[in-house]
């Protein structure tokens, strides 16, 4: 895989893309929007904003980077946490308060973007009620994609918050030690946006925005590669480990071993 440069950060509380990429397109109608009603903007403790979507009535997909204050890098209560599916111009198909939270086990929030952190970089979130509407439809998820393959992303940034915006086409350039490079256009807030294959009309999810960062010239996204890391999650909060500890926590464990890409990292802004 060619060399990577994390010049431009994590995409906290919070591009520049090839000729051929779809440029985004605003989804502020509910016309647009049809079919995309389950991703929406998780509100974090009042101090900025991610993307999730809806993968079970009462399951969010996020990146795990959003369930930590940015300044101050402690975990942020998920009963501050509000997920507002199908945000558009200031209302949502529905709101809800997250009930509890789990990010992966293996990622450790330091600040700075590495790759270790981008590999580990998912969380999931229960909501306090399912969402059952005809019209917000959850998420199924794949688990393998490959360099070449066209993806798009819909996700919410800094500026452009009240509705999300989709990018039906950009590419996959590589996948690395379980992080992989996507052309798509994201920015702050696009944190945790999914990043979605469409074959045979269905979109299904296949990744989620970890960071922003620079490849050969250009700006490319980063994301996670679900197998494994959102088996282990849907275990760990269905599971009696999480059950025991006291509603409101996120379960974080120590780090596992320390993965080398040869990429040069930076701190995010």
């Amino acid at each position: 895989m060619r060399r990577i440069i994390l010049a431009l950060g994590l995409i906290g509380l919070c591009t520049a893309a090839p000729a051929q990429d779809a440029r985004l397109t605003s989804l502020d109608t509910g016309d647009d929007a049809r079919g995309w009603e389950a991703v929406g903007r998780l509100d974090i403790d009042g101090k900025g904003f991610c993307t999730g979507a809806l993968i079970a009535p009462d399951l969010v997909l996020t990146a795990a980077h959003c369930l930590f204050d940015r300044a101050s890098g402690a975990v942020v209560d998920p009963a501050r946490i509000v997920f507002q599916a199908g945000l558009r111009n200031g209302r949502a198909l529905a709101y809800r308060d997250v009930r509890r939270a789990v990010a992966h086990p293996d990622y450790v929030y330091s600040g700075a973007v590495s790759a270790q952190a981008t590999q580990y970089d998912l969380a999931l979130l229960q909501l306090v009620q399912p969402i059952r509407s005809t019209s917000i439809i959850p998420f199924e998820t794949a688990s393998e994609i490959g360099e070449g393959a066209q993806v798009a992303v819909v996700s919410y940034a800094f500026d452009r918050p009240d509705a999300p915006s989709l990018q039906e086409v950009c590419d996959v350039v590589g996948v690395q030690s379980g992080v992989i490079v996507f052309t798509c256009n994201v920015d702050f807030g696009s944190s945790g946006a999914p990043i979605f294959q469409v074959s045979d009309g269905r979109a299904r999810i296949v990744s989620v925005v970890s960071a922003k960062a620079e490849m050969d010239g250009n700006r490319v996204a980063l994301g996670i590669s679900l197998a494994a890391p959102l088996a282990l999650l849907r275990d760990l909060i269905g599971g009696a480990g999480l059950l025991a500890s006291p509603p409101g926590q996120v379960r974080v464990i120590t780090p596992g071993q320390r993965v080398e890409t040869g990429a040069k990292f930076v701190s995010r802004p």
